[in-house]
């Protein structure tokens, strides 16, 4: 199990049509690469639990990775956004929409099943 502390982060939820519509819900994490560093982003496996801490939400992959994020930093950089927008068209091609999900969220509520 691996524990990620992204900069910033948002949720996505993707909707494939085919051969049957599911939901599917992932976090799309981003780190800021610093002065000699270049930025990075992630797509977690797919989230299964999501618990809170106060200001931090805990998402659980399918894979048994762990997101600690904290709610204030709910967005992407630069970087990721141009990522992201890539992925969508990348996957709508396939038949597979991304849609990102409003910071108002209630992460805890939805269905991940």
């Amino acid at each position: 199990m691996t524990d990620y502390t992204p900069d910033k982060f948002i949720v996505v939820k993707l909707t494939a049509s085919e051969p049957h519509p599911t939901n599917h819900y992932r976090v799309f994490a981003c780190w800021y690469g610093g002065y000699a560093g270049s930025d990075s982003w992630k797509l977690n496996s797919g989230i299964t639990e999501v618990t809170r801490d106060g200001d931090l939400l805990h998402f659980k992959g399918t894979s048994g990775s762990v997101y600690t994020c904290h709610v204030e930093t709910y967005g992407t950089s630069g970087y990721g956004y141009n990522v992201l927008q890539n992925l969508i068209e990348q996957q709508a091609k396939q038949g597979v929409t991304i849609e990102v999900l409003s910071e108002d969220t209630d992460f805890l509520g939805l269905n991940y099943d």
